[in-house]
């Protein structure tokens, strides 16, 4: 029996058994279960946080936005444009017709000419046109003498004369002026290459109210400003953007213009219009002072000496340049050299002349005898026949109507009584549409006065030639007093506009400066509370502003909401601000590094209410640099741990040397000669680098990956992704960058004998691969990478050799485990790098990869001394942006802009990428810094620290701090100092780099920063989990 029981027993026992294991089996399940159902929830939270996050910045960003649209709204000047339109039956006075009326002896005044050839050099500076006979002649010097010799030669044929651009000197801008004869307001500046067709009443318009068949061929600007106005079979627009390419548009140009001239085909058209673009893209490529220069003054002078020989008598030929260029080949601005332009008319009439005789020989300098670029147009509108356009303020070119000998008067005043009879009726009109009181022209109009009595006694029984000549000088005065009211008129600013968007402005930085730094923690709670407030509240906002104030004030129903949204998003604000009170303290320094961050930034932005301040920006930027390091390793030493005092002093070192290295990359603004000397490019007057400089970019690819390793080494973080993507990817694109530029200055200074365009091909091919490592392939990587860890499985104890067992367990070691998120986000900072590398000029090129380890040197620093959480990392990175982006070759100014990087991975203009290639050549330095600082919080943390995430957010929003503060002061000053002389030249182009500068980091704050960090958290946590 007991046997039996025993036999019994144990299948009992095998199934208790089972039981058990079936129990801990279910057990296990269920915990992973839990673990796994633990881990979403804390992912889905943390993904929740992150959007809310993202959210929030954004609406400071619209916030910022706004501002800046209703301060630029109030600052930059406008002007009415009226709709009416001069017209050939209804001359301005009676007075002063010839009564004709009909456009086929002349509207207003006897027609001298049927049709026209009208050439515009782009960039035609006025003394690259007169001799030069001493011995430091450059290239441009007598490389084009066609004008001066016939001007000298046969001055009844033509004259030479400056040609005064008013700024701003771009293309679109002056091609309205030349057109349309009115000025142009500096809020047109920024639709440079984005041209809309002029509606006002314009010379071109009136040629085709004439029936004139026009025929345009070159610059395509052309046609965005007045499409459907030429002949479709003859016309010939080419891309004017790529100021690389310097013969295809001059080339099509003349090979289409010399064959309109001949006798087969002159009855097709009554006036060309001719726009050479090669002068001014080598002005922007190499500078004035280069061979390709002289090489294209050259080709200019033998096209106008052939159409010369091919004009017919009763054809007039108008030659000019739109602006002129700075000593590097640049424009935009108002220097002398962008203004300074020249004008040559020429026909075999024989009808030009000379006030006086002495006046024939044309003026040695731009300073002599200049007329303003708005005179062209009231005089091909009476030499053709036209009637002047309505809103045209410049007079008549006395050389095209005094006559040739003895100076006919008559004719002089006529055009000149006719042209200020327009101008008076376009005043008349102005002031009535702007419901202006007309005392505002009380001295023009009593000059208006005058000027007509004595024209009238002039052509009256009693006239004679004394009078005669009084009429045209009192008329002249009347125009130039005229246009000087106008001046002064469209000068007028929006103060209430400018107020309020800095009213905005400020109260964004406040904004900020709660959210950012008046707690610690607690904004995964808070920014949900904030967003449901100012969302709820902006919109109510929006809606009642829409209603309320677009019908109680002047302002526009857009204008109104975006002004209730800011208003009722602040208002939200504060109700929320308010209710968790308790919770914040007042965003002011608590201890020595907050206050320097607070006297970095504050000192900063004081001292741009001073113009020498502004212009020695980088040096200012300089000292501050050098100052954190100093101060830094001054903290190093008192760090308590040895290698946190070494690695502090070492790193603060380097920074200061890698600061001082990079100082020597520098390109001068003109107010800074000529104590400052330009290295950037071959010399102060060129716009190409020097052959020295092509190493710049060798060297980066050979050196910079591996001083980035040794920042890894250090953490044993060098595996995984980071071996292949610093070690090769990231080197072989630096080296597809330095074979760009070797390839680039060999096509421009022709050392190899290869087509052009093949080399223009290989070129961007290559460019286009590097910028696909950097963004496709880099990208992709980042987004998928496995942290740049190692896992090595070790014995626990080294002592003992026995086999393992339970009692001998094995050991995890996690290579780079101490720098698990840092190593990995820099990859991020490694494929912008490369980028923003390519996109640099050689010297640029090198002061970008000086950044790169500045950045890895800076969260050394910041590490060493536990100043992760502190604003002084932010702050610095963004002293950083702006002083490399005055390194990479940039000043704030519009000359600076290297537009020719558009054209780098390109052919031609693609939108949206050709502008976005130039706001990553502009703004590079700041870019790349925005991308980096999350780095100041995750640079050697922990896997498992809480509040990493809110931490980063925190770190992004004071980085985003500075450049508000940075944006509000630059607004500030250029509306207090509105009458400076020096406003368009310092002030404005600074405000506007300030509010470009904080929309860019904004943005990349939000997607690529805070959006990055959303990838390394979720790859992180794979691996480690989530905390």
């Amino acid at each position: 029996m007991a046997n039996n029981a025993v036999q019994k027993s144990e299948p009992q026992e095998g199934h208790d058994r089972i039981s058990e294991q079936c129990a801990s089996t279910e057990a296990r399940k269920a915990k992973e279960i839990g673990v796994e159902e633990t881990r979403k929830q804390k992912e889905l939270q943390f993904k929740a946080s992150h959007t809310l996050f993202i959210c929030f910045l954004l609406w400071i960003f619209s916030l910022q936005g706004i501002g800046i649209y209703f301060f630029t709204k109030g600052f930059l000047l406008t002007r009415l444009v009226l709709e009416n339109k001069s017209n050939c039956a209804f001359p301005p006075g009676e007075s002063y017709q010839h009564n004709s009326g009909s456009y086929s002896e002349g509207c207003w005044h006897p027609k001298t000419f049927s049709k026209a050839v009208v050439i515009i050099i782009d960039a035609l500076r006025y003394d690259f046109t007169i001799p030069y006979y001493d011995d430091d002649a450059q290239h441009f010097h007598n490389a084009m003498t066609v004008l001066y010799e016939t001007a000298i030669q046969t001055p009844r044929d033509a004259f030479l004369l400056p040609f005064i651009a008013d700024p701003p000197t771009t293309t679109l801008q002056r091609l309205k002026g030349l057109t349309t004869g009115t000025l142009p307001t500096f809020v047109d500046s920024g639709s440079n290459f984005a041209g809309t067709a002029i509606e006002e009443d314009n010379l071109v318009a009136q040629l085709r109210d004439a029936g004139k068949t026009m025929v345009h061929l070159g610059d395509d600007t052309w046609q965005a400003l007045f499409p459907g106005y030429f002949d479709a079979n003859l016309t010939h627009a080419y891309d004017s953007f790529n100021v690389w390419d310097l013969h295809t548009v001059d080339n099509g140009v003349t090979e289409h213009i010399i064959p309109l001239l001949s006798p087969s085909e002159i009855d097709k058209w009554d006036v060309v219009f001719g726009h050479y673009l090669g002068v001014d893209h080598a002005g922007h490529q190499y500078g004035p002072n280069h061979p390709a220069m002289a090489s294209k003054l050259k080709q200019m002078d033998d096209v106008l000496r052939e159409i010369i020989a091919l004009l017919g008598p009763d054809t007039l030929l108008v030659v000019m340049g739109d602006h002129g260029m700075d000593a590097k080949g640049d424009h935009g601005g108002e220097s002398d050299d962008e203004v300074e332009a020249a004008l040559w008319m020429y026909s075999k009439k024989g009808i030009f002349g000379r006030e006086q005789d002495k006046l024939i020989e044309p003026p040695r300098t731009a300073k002599e005898r200049p007329v303003a670029q708005i005179d062209l147009v009231p005089s091909l509108s009476l030499l053709l026949g036209l009637p002047i356009p309505f809103n045209n303020l410049g007079a008549p070119i006395s050389e095209a109507f005094v006559g040739p000998g003895r100076p006919d008067w008559q004719n002089l005043a006529t055009v000149n009584a006719l042209t200020a009879a327009q101008i008076h009726r376009y005043q008349h009109d102005y002031s009535t549409a702007r419901n202006q009181d007309e005392s505002l022209f009380s001295i023009p109009l009593a000059l208006w006065r005058n000027a007509s009595g004595i024209w009238l006694e002039a052509i009256g029984p009693t006239g004679n030639a004394d009078k005669v000549r009084a009429s045209f000088s009192a008329f002249s005065q009347y125009q130039k007093q005229t246009l000087g009211i106008f001046k002064s008129l469209w000068a007028i600013f929006d103060i209430p506009s400018m107020l309020l968007g800095i009213g905005i402005l400020a109260f964004t930085i406040l904004i900020l400066a709660i959210y950012a730094r008046s707690t610690t923690r607690g904004r995964v709670h808070f920014t949900p509370i904030y967003l449901g407030k100012v969302g709820s509240f902006g919109i109510i906002g929006a809606i009642a502003g829409g209603m309320v104030l677009s019908q109680s004030i002047d302002m526009t129903v857009f204008d109104a909401c975006l002004l209730g949204f800011v208003a009722g998003g602040i208002t939200g604000f504060s109700f929320a601000a308010a209710h968790l009170k308790q919770s914040h303290s007042i965003p002011i320094p608590d201890d020595f590094w907050g206050w320097l961050s607070f006297v970095f930034t504050l000192g900063q932005a004081i001292g741009f209410a001073s113009n020498s301040y502004t212009i020695w920006e980088d040096e200012i930027l300089l000292f501050f640099l050098g100052t954190f390091a100093t101060v830094s390793i001054v903290s190093s030493t008192r760090q308590t741990l040895f290698t946190d005092r070494v690695l502090g002093i070492t790193q603060s070192t380097i920074f200061i040397l890698l600061t001082r290295l990079s100082s020597f990359s520098r390109l001068c603004r003109e107010e800074q000669m000529p104590t400052c000397r330009s290295t950037y490019y071959a010399s102060s007057t060129s716009s190409t680098s020097a052959p020295w400089q092509l190493l710049i970019p060798l060297a980066v690819a050979l050196f910079l990956p591996s001083f980035i390793k040794s920042y890894y080494q250090w953490t044993r973080s060098y595996e995984g992704s980071a071996v292949f993507w610093i070690g090769f990817a990231f080197r072989m694109g630096l080296l597809g960058s330095a074979v760009f530029w070797t390839l680039n200055s060999a096509e421009s200074g022709g050392w190899i004998s290869v087509d052009s365009g093949i080399l223009k091909t290989v070129n961007s091919t290559l460019a286009q691969l590097v910028l696909a490592v950097a963004f496709a392939a880099g990208t992709t990587t980042f987004v998928w990478a496995k942290p740049c860890i190692r896992i090595e499985v070790s014995s626990a104890s080294k002592s003992r050799p026995e086999p393992q067992t339970l009692a001998n367990p094995k050991a995890l070691i996690v290579l780079g485990y101490a720098n698990v998120h840092g190593s990995r986000y820099f990859l991020l900072v490694v494929n912008w790098a490369l980028a923003i590398t390519l996109l640099q000029k050689p010297m640029g090129s090198g002061a970008v990869s000086l950044l790169t380890l500045q950045i890895l040197a800076l969260v050394e620093i910041i590490d060493t001394n536990n100043l992760s959480s502190s604003a002084i990392g932010p702050v610095i990175l963004g002293l950083l942006g702006n002083f490399h982006f005055f390194k990479t070759g940039h000043q704030a100014t519009p000359s600076s802009i290297q537009w020719d990087s558009a054209f780098i991975p390109l052919k031609t203009i693609i939108y949206p990428w050709s502008p976005l290639l130039i706001v990553l050549n502009t703004f590079g330095a700041q870019i790349l810094t925005t991308v980096a600082v999350p780095l100041v919080v995750l640079w050697k943390q922990s896997p498992k620290k809480r509040g990493l995430l809110e931490d980063v957010t925190r770190a992004i929003a004071t980085n985003g701090l500075y450049y508000a503060v940075i944006n509000l002061a630059t607004s500030m000053w250029a509306g207090w100092l509105r009458r400076h002389l020096m406003l368009y030249r310092i002030f404005s182009p600074r405000f506007m780099v300030g509010a470009a500068v904080l929309m860019v980091v904004d943005l990349v704050g939000v997607f690529i920063a805070l959006g990055g960090v959303r990838w390394n958290f979720l790859s992180v946590a794979e691996v480690f989990g989530w905390e």
